[in-house]
């Protein structure tokens, strides 16, 4: 029927439609995120649930295409030919810093940094551009979310000013990459890279695409000219890397900072490392005169009560391979509460709620209509299963009103049967509270020998535990 409605069939606008070349050839959909793909697009990914990150990536034909050898930009060599000189790791002049990264920064090296806001990413970035810049390194310090005066300000403060670190405000790739040209740095620093765009690509600044365009370009650039090169990393409110995933896969070292708002310790970890150890921790304190490394910080982590006290026991931790001292507390409140709340700080709560059933069942507790308050001391975060029987410990202390004797560690993983169960590194841990003036150990069954100034008990399980602490007792 001329004059009338265009057909359906002929207004569809489906992108999927819309990409798929003609000729019968179909287009392929990846997922931004994870790398799912798809004969057709989707609004949502199939595999981690986003929303959007669907894209074309062209036409492939279903036939396999014929491919032929290139040139090659280098012959191979034997792996023991391979100079290793050019890799060596320099000191940042941070020695918490170095630590996490297995002894400094590497040229060429593309270090991932991510943190929540106000954590102190671009102040401890600041001092260790300066450390550089005064052993003789030059610097370049891109800021893409502050000016050049804010930046300033914050040096002069923590003392990092030195005519050897430049710094420059862009975020745009392509000025970025001018500065680079004429400066030729040493060490690039760029804060942050969800601000900088590429004019050439779409998408807004902090988008998949520009963050990935903007991270492929300096990842090539810090390769083909050894600058060791940090970039600073926003994170989502559940605390993970912002932007594709793909991006924690291209660089080097992906360093996350952690810290409590309102405390000044600040945790570093190594989520991930190719020059280096991944499990070490770096400890630093944040005040108004910047950031400085914690070497000893086994001190924060204890209440330094001046005599014992209900609800608390003391037990070592292992952040990467430093051992940490750190106490837990508990308190046992009411009886015969009908909904008793549960409510943890710094602990898992499933595994305190675990423990609170083996307390129940294999020692006789009753803590089942009482609310349990579980905490650490000093901010941090204790995932170590060899607190699980300091943790008991604690509870059972708050449950009887009867404080622990003083000078005493524990030690321990803590089984469904009630089972005390060995934990590795159990001669650091106890050298470490020997050192701290710490002369008894509860630990399980065949540790081997304590420190010359401690006294270890050996408990096969949590009641044992529980009756070896005098006079703390079952009912």
């Amino acid at each position: 029927m001329s004059g009338g409605l265009p057909s359906l069939r002929r207004m569809s606008t489906s992108p999927a439609r819309q990409s798929r070349p003609s000729g019968g050839v179909r287009a392929t959909f990846r997922c931004t995120e994870c790398g799912w793909t798809a004969v057709k697009w989707q609004g949502r990914c199939g595999e981690c649930q986003a929303w959007g990150s669907v894209e074309a990536v062209g036409a492939s034909s279903p036939r396999l295409r014929q491919l032929s050898a290139g040139p090659v930009t280098a012959p191979a060599v034997p792996i023991g030919e391979v100079s290793v000189a050019e890799v060596t790791a320099r000191s940042t002049g941070v020695p918490e810093l170095d630590r996490v990264l297995g002894g400094g920064l590497v040229p060429g090296a593309v270090v991932l940094l991510a943190g929540e806001p106000g954590v102190g990413k671009s102040t401890l970035l600041l001092e260790v551009a300066a450390q550089a810049a005064r052993s003789g390194r030059r610097c370049l310090y891109v800021t893409g979310e502050e000016s050049t005066a804010q930046v300033r300000l914050r040096a002069d403060r923590i003392g990092a000013v030195d005519p050897a670190l430049l710094i420059a405000a862009e975020t745009e790739l392509g000025a970025l990459l001018g500065h680079v040209d004429a400066v030729r740095p040493d060490l690039l620093v760029v804060d942050s890279v969800q601000t900088v765009s590429a004019a050439e690509v779409d998408g807004a600044p902090g988008g998949v695409t520009q963050v990935r365009a903007v991270a492929d370009a300096l990842i090539r650039v810090a390769k083909q000219r050894d600058i060791a090169t940090v970039l600073v990393g926003h994170v989502t409110k559940d605390g993970t890397i912002a932007g594709p995933r793909l991006l924690e896969h291209l660089v080097d070292v992906v360093l996350q900072f952690e810290g409590e708002r309102f405390s000044r310790l600040r945790m570093l970890r190594a989520a991930k490392n190719r020059y280096g150890p991944a499990d070490e921790v770096g400890c630093f304190d944040l005040d108004d005169d910047g950031i400085t490394g914690l070497p000893d910080p086994s001190g924060l982590f204890l209440s330094h009560g001046t005599g014992p006290a209900v609800g608390t026991c003391v037990t070592v931790s292992m952040a990467g391979r430093r051992p940490l001292v750190s106490e837990v507390q508990a308190l046992v409140v009411g009886d015969g509460l009908t909904a008793p709340r549960r409510a943890t700080s710094g602990l898992d709560a499933s595994r305190v709620a675990m423990l609170l059933a083996v307390l129940e069942r294999r020692a006789g507790l009753r803590l089942a209509q009482s609310e349990v308050y579980a905490s650490t001391v000093g901010g941090g975060r204790l995932t170590d299963p060899a607190a699980d029987l300091a943790l008991a410990v604690a509870v059972a202390s708050a449950a009887q009103e009867q404080p622990l004797p003083l000078g005493t560690v524990v030690l321990g993983e803590v089984g469904l049967a009630g089972e005390v169960r060995r934990v590795p590194a159990i001669e650091r841990r106890l050298a470490e509270a020997a050192r701290l003036g710490f002369t008894r150990a509860l630990v399980p069954a065949g540790c081997g020998p304590a420190p010359d100034t401690m006294s270890a008990v050996e408990v096969p399980d949590v009641r044992a535990a529980l009756a070896s602490l005098r006079p703390l007792a079952l009912r």
